[in-house]
């Protein structure tokens, strides 16, 4: 299989350029053979390095789906990759938008009527695209399904957690006094800062300090969601945190299947790892659902 690279234009909301995302694009297929899909699937990154530590998990995964007759587009945002800008350019507004703009995309591509099992759109994320898949779907007019891989209750936490990287660097240098707060008046006074070699302008940190991973409002058939988790444990489980969110998503009338998966946290691994059993599962979890 050999997936379709291309670059999608992006207009602001007045109209104005706003450059091109790099887009993969993974066609349906079945037994080997081009298909009607089964269903879309867009994949949304996680944030910075992260990303990078992913690109072969999410690949390997859109392949895996696309061979098993789902239609996967992956798209880079604003900043991220190969497309347009850099990632001090990025805002969180911004990467909402680029979401919806893959989404609409599919749907130019696939229309109802092109489509066998005419379920709703899944949107993928991984980590900080999870919340960035909420965010978007509360944009949509139509519902959506979900698949999370490894999603946090808020980005509060992997705000903080990507600034300690600078606090981190700095205390090696012997200057690590007040360096937290320093960088949050930084952003405050709306300037950017530099962490691990990312610039991080204040319409990013806002955005994600702000965002949850609360349900949107649904209308119709209760949608659905395939939550995963890794770990390498044997007697893992849900946090506790993740198991109130899960919690919270049933109470709003989500159907919500949790899986914990063994395998290591690729993203955030030294060397590049893969997590087999996490793709084998993704896999079956999106083909049970399938209407």
């Amino acid at each position: 299989m050999q997936p379709d690279f291309f670059f999608l234009p992006v207009a602001t909301s007045q109209g104005k350029d706003a450059g091109q995302r790099l887009c993969i694009h993974y066609a349906a297929q079945l037994d080997g053979v081009a298909c009607a899909p089964l269903g879309l699937v867009l994949y949304i990154h996680p944030f910075a390095e992260e990303m990078n530590k992913s690109r072969r998990m999410a690949a390997l995964q859109s392949r895996a789906l696309a061979e098993a007759g789902f239609a996967v587009l992956q798209i880079d945002l604003l900043g991220c990759g190969d497309s347009s800008g850099d990632f001090g350019d990025a805002t969180w507004e911004q990467w909402v938008k680029d979401v919806v703009i893959g989404c609409q995309w599919l749907h130019r591509k696939y229309p109802d009527e092109t489509r066998k099992g005419r379920g709703p759109l899944w949107l993928w994320g991984l980590r900080v695209g999870s919340l960035l898949a909420v965010d978007a779907a509360k944009r949509f007019d139509e519902p959506c399904n979900f698949l999370f891989w490894q999603p946090p209750a808020s980005g509060k936490p992997l705000l903080q957690q990507f600034l300690r990287l600078k606090v981190a660097g700095d205390m090696l240098a012997g200057q690590s006094k007040g360096v937290m707060e320093g960088m949050r008046q930084q952003l405050a006074s709306g300037s950017s800062v530099e962490i691990a070699g990312y610039m991080l302008a204040p319409g990013l940190a806002s955005g994600l300090e702000q965002v949850t991973l609360l349900p949107p409002a649904m209308s119709g058939p209760a949608p659905q969601v395939e939550w995963f988790e890794l770990s390498t444990r044997e007697d893992a489980s849900l946090s506790p945190i993740s198991a109130k969110t899960v919690l919270a998503w049933e109470q709003a009338g989500w159907r919500v299947n949790s899986h914990l998966v063994n395998g290591p946290a690729f993203w955030q691994t030294t060397e590049i790892e893969d997590a087999p059993l996490l793709i084998e599962a993704t896999t079956a979890a999106l083909r049970r659902a399938r209407p």
